[in-house]
């Protein structure tokens, strides 16, 4: 009995000090217990600096992300000789100086940025990058070593190519997951900004997810439209162009590949999913091979098709010759509006989501609206490669 007493005693002192110091913290601010257990927010709250904790967190996060992957960041760089003729060396006692040959000019510049995939020398970096098949393109790695590349292998449907140069011991980058990216996740980017200046770092998040845009490069005049990427406010400027888009642990969740010049703080990536399924195929086959349809197209979005009083599709404009479409009988003009049952919206990814979902061989039945009628299809998707 007398135990228990004691140990009643004790029991009613603890309990008594727990009340007591809870009382005295949030009556006085009396923090007994935060000599032997810290409270992170509490000495943030003290020492009236929170907001440096979470700028502290953030820098770090930044910088061991740049150390870790800056080695495997590439700048892919551009050798080829152009024409240039100048009005000002026209001499005008000269009767026949209008006719005379345009000089040629040498023309060597950094002109977008890669990341290693391979220890030995495979480079992703996009297609219009390299989009100039008479060029001879070149490697710079971020200890400044100059490659040749060897081999150039381009994809015929995504912005994609993959360089080859004659390397080894190479740091690969880590490729993560796209399929899970969320609206407000902090993302970095490193690129040769505006082709000059190497291994420039940005921040910033995801700002919008399954965008379709129509994707331009000032140094190579290419354009075209891509589908279901993703948009951030990281800057990315000409020349970041092919670099990696990452997330915090240090993964490549995406290809950075276009500007809006219509707008700042607005940029695109291709989610690094699709350039998974397609280094996947260039795996087995030792190029890229992809299900062909045959035409040229402008997605039309809901307001549009509201607009104009016609369905959502894919509009076509062009029909390439001997190609499945025009085997099937699809035509300028036409909207394909379903493809095996599946809507072709443009908020869904699109034609080319669909069709990057079949193989080559796949018949495709196309239900298509032609002068304010539903007609159906048949194509048999063929091979397009490089």
């Amino acid at each position: 009995m007398k135990r228990f007493l004691i140990g009643l005693a004790i029991g009613i002192v603890i309990l008594a000090s727990i009340l007591g110091g809870a009382i005295g913290d949030r009556l006085f601010g009396y923090k007994p217990l935060d000599r032997w257990f810290p409270r992170e927010q509490r000495l943030e709250q003290e020492s009236g600096r929170a907001g440096e904790v979470k700028i502290l967190y953030e820098e770090s996060v930044v910088i061991g992300v740049v150390e870790k992957v800056s080695p495997s960041v590439v700048t892919v760089g551009i050798k080829k000789t152009r024409q240039v003729f100048s009005p000002f060396e026209i001499d005008i006692f000269d009767p026949f100086g209008i006719f005379r040959q345009p000089r040629e000019e040498k023309v060597e510049q950094d002109i977008g940025t890669g990341f290693i995939i391979n220890s030995e020398g495979m480079i992703v970096t996009n297609k219009h990058v390299v989009a100039d098949t008479r060029a001879e393109y070149k490697v710079i790695t971020k200890d400044d070593k100059e490659y040749k590349t060897i081999k150039i292998y381009r994809d015929p449907v995504n912005d994609l190519a993959i360089l080859k140069i004659n390397a080894s011991n190479l740091l690969p980058v880590e490729l993560g997951d796209s399929s899970d990216l969320r609206v407000g996740q902090f993302v970095i980017a490193i690129g040769t900004a505006l082709g000059e200046f190497r291994h420039t770092v940005t921040t910033g998040v995801i700002s919008g997810l399954g965008r379709g845009i129509t994707a331009g490069d000032p140094f190579s005049g290419y354009v075209e439209r891509l589908d279901d990427v993703i948009q951030t406010d990281a800057a990315i400027n000409p020349g970041n162009s092919g670099g990696p888009l990452l997330n915090s642990s240090g993964q490549v969740i995406g290809v950075n590949v276009a500007v809006s010049q219509a707008g700042e703080n607005i940029g695109f990536a291709i989610p690094i999913n699709v350039i998974k399924e397609s280094l996947a195929n260039f795996e087995k086959t030792g190029r890229f091979v992809r299900p062909f349809l045959g035409i040229r197209y402008k997605m039309i979005g809901r307001d549009l098709a509201l607009l104009n009083d016609v369905p959502e599709g894919a509009y076509i404009i062009e029909v390439i010759e001997g190609s499945a479409a025009e085997k099937a009988g699809i035509k300028e003009g036409d909207i394909i509006i379903k493809i095996n049952g599946q809507a072709v919206r443009e908020k869904d990814g699109g034609l080319a989501k669909l069709i990057a979902q079949k193989k080559v061989g796949d018949k495709t039945k196309l239900i298509i609206w032609r002068d304010g009628q539903e007609l159906e299809f048949e194509a048999t998707l063929e091979e397009f490669s490089e």
